[in-house]
């Protein structure tokens, strides 16, 4: 049964490959838009990744300026306490110092890693706002070349035939059936005009 549901996934999968496939033939313009808006949502979800990075080097910095202000303060009670004589409590004061200065060196560390995270996320986020503005461009330029293609074939279509076609053009056609019509108009009135004329001599012909 699993395995007749992976045929039927991959069937399916692949009719919707040809299908894409095929409208990106139909249709270049529409497929470069819908590849075009992924890329933009792609480069968002990079924006927010770079923003995240952000806050999150920013709260390393946080903690790490608070475990350096543990480690001075706890130094400074660990004088107080030794100088108490208070040896109990100076020892666990400098458990804390050792603690609080583990920690800094810690988030010291993170933080330099998620400075270095951060310039490699920006670097590829303006990458990736340049590939968009690019692709942006190139389909402005797409859409050039095809408003171009359509009207010269549309004038074509209108001013000649191609040379494979022994047919007339629309202008042609157009010129023909007004020479037709013309023709037609003329012999129309030459026909009436000798009708009249016969009859005004036939008229003629029996006053006399």
């Amino acid at each position: 049964m699993r395995n007749l549901f992976t045929r039927m996934k991959e069937t399916i999968s692949a009719d919707l490959h040809q299908l894409l496939d095929h409208k990106e033939q139909k249709n270049p313009i529409a497929a470069l838009n819908h590849y075009l808006r992924q890329c933009e949502q792609e480069t968002e979800k990079v924006r927010q990744l770079v923003e995240r990075q952000h806050t999150l080097k920013e709260q390393f910095n946080r903690e790490y300026h608070l475990a350096l202000d543990m480690m001075k303060k706890r130094h400074e009670q660990a004088q107080v306490a030794q100088a108490a004589e208070e040896a109990e409590l100076h020892e666990f004061i400098l458990k804390e110092h050792a603690h609080y200065e583990e920690r800094a060196k810690r988030v010291k560390e993170s933080y330099e890693d998620a400075s270095k995270q951060l310039e490699e996320l920006e670097q590829k986020y303006e990458e990736m706002k340049h590939k968009v503005k690019d692709m942006h461009i190139r389909r402005m330029e797409l859409m050039g070349r095809e408003n171009i293609a359509r009207a010269h074939h549309r004038m074509n279509s209108v001013m000649k035939t191609e040379a494979s076609y022994t047919s007339y053009s629309q202008f042609d056609e157009m010129e023909t059936y007004i020479d037709q019509l013309e023709n037609q108009i003329n012999t129309n009135y030459y026909r009436q005009t000798v009708d009249s004329k016969i009859a005004e001599l036939e008229k003629r012909v029996k006053s006399s």
